[in-house]
């Protein structure tokens, strides 16, 4: 007999450990367990700055929200305990941060502290203080499918977060659950209130954890010095349109802000760290047809290796904010490749590419993987190859 977690045993004898990040979401999933009847542990990480964070409004993981995650644990009469991952976070989620940006990528560090810190590390944890589950606050879906637990979106598609989980492998979707999955998000404060809860009207977070202000150029800077630089600002035809400071201060698809003037719209369309080179060009530069991925993560039936030699149907996201588009998923040598039917404009590498069988709130997560590189309209991509052949003046001073 399964519990309504799908885990054997009665509920008042199920250990489960609740993720509790001091916000709304996290917070009625250990109230909801706890009302369910399960044997509920409260654990928060402390990831980072921990003393200059207790003031600031819109943190997570440090300061004012680890003190509301003890306070909503006291209410739940729950037990909670607060895990010092500082070092861990930094080395796994901040430095490559860092060095993805200064690579000339657009990292995601919200699927890599998923993909290591709490899928990883404190899915240990959970196990060894005895628990069958590892619950969040993810508004993301799972079940029993052919024995194995599939991941599937959410109820509420505004508050998707498949795209960020594209990296949780089979053995961690398992051991995790999502209560939310079946809820809108006003549901889950009306919920709050009756769990008499104070966080109920907490306002989301909405910047990346450990860079509240949005600068990552200041924190890049910050963490390494001198990473910042200098070099030219070069149209894809060639010519030198000017200078900038450093190509962190970039990112594709950028159209404000690129510190030149010109006669027509310039967009950002490549970031070449070897050169220090920020190429700008047309909005149809933009344009990208194919991506080539890394580090792909497979949680469909079957397996890559058997693709149809044509490829597999399938939906893409690109962007966490854009929904996914009908797409191609296939292999091309070692490599898998996504090609996006009608194309995408801003794609950059260090995004994610995430997979599923269809658009809607019913589609299955099949995976998904890092963009390394990506393949533009001929011209584009001729163009830039032309540039790559041409060196860089010398950096000024």
């Amino acid at each position: 007999m399964l519990n309504s977690l799908d885990l054997p045993g009665r509920t008042e004898d199920t250990r489960v450990v609740a993720a509790m990040s001091g916000g709304v979401d996290s917070s009625v999933v250990a109230g909801l367990l706890k009302r369910q009847g399960y044997d509920v542990i409260g654990v928060t990480l402390q990831l980072y700055d921990h003393g200059e964070a207790i003031h600031r409004k819109g943190a997570c993981c440090a300061g004012q929200d680890i003190q509301d995650a003890r306070r909503v644990a006291e209410t739940l009469g729950i037990p909670h305990y607060v895990l010092d991952y500082e070092q861990r976070f930094r080395e796994a989620v901040i430095d490559p941060f860092a060095a993805s940006y200064i690579a000339g990528e657009t990292p995601i560090p919200c699927v890599a502290c998923n993909q290591t810190v709490k899928f990883h590390d404190l899915l240990d944890t959970a196990r060894e203080l005895g628990a069958g589950a590892l619950a969040t606050g993810h508004y993301v879906r799972t079940s029993l499918v052919n024995g194995r637990r599939a991941m599937f979106r959410p109820v509420d598609l505004e508050r998707d977060q498949s795209y960020f989980l594209f990296a949780t492998t089979p053995e961690q979707l398992d051991f995790l659950r999502f209560p939310l999955g079946g809820l809108t998000k006003p549901e889950t404060r009306e919920l709050a209130r009756e769990l008499d809860l104070e966080i109920a009207d907490k306002q989301d977070n909405q910047d990346i954890c450990f860079v509240p202000t949005g600068r990552y150029s200041d924190l890049i800077n910050r963490l390494k010095p001198g990473a910042a630089e200098k070099g030219e600002i070069v149209h894809v035809d060639g010519r030198v349109l000017g200078h900038h400071e450093g190509i962190i201060n970039y990112t594709i698809g950028q159209r404000r802000g690129i510190g030149i003037a010109a006669g027509e719209p310039l967009y950002v369309i490549h970031l070449d760290a070897d050169r220090s080179r920020v190429v700008v060009g047309p909005r149809d530069a933009l344009m990208t047809h194919r991506v080539h991925l890394r580090e792909v993560n497979w949680l469909g039936d079957v397996s890559l290796d058997d693709l149809p030699e044509d490829g597999l149907e399938i939906y893409a996201k690109v962007r966490s904010t854009r929904p996914p588009r009908p797409a191609h998923l296939l292999r091309d040598g070692d490599d898998v490749v996504v090609e996006l039917d009608g194309g995408e404009h801003g794609i950059a590498p260090g995004q994610a590419c995430v997979f599923y069988d269809n658009d809607g709130d019913t589609a299955r997560v099949f995976g998904g993987g890092w963009i390394d590189r990506t393949e533009r309209a001929r011209d584009a991509e001729r163009a830039l190859a032309a540039l790559n052949e041409t060196p860089a003046a010398t950096a000024h001073g």
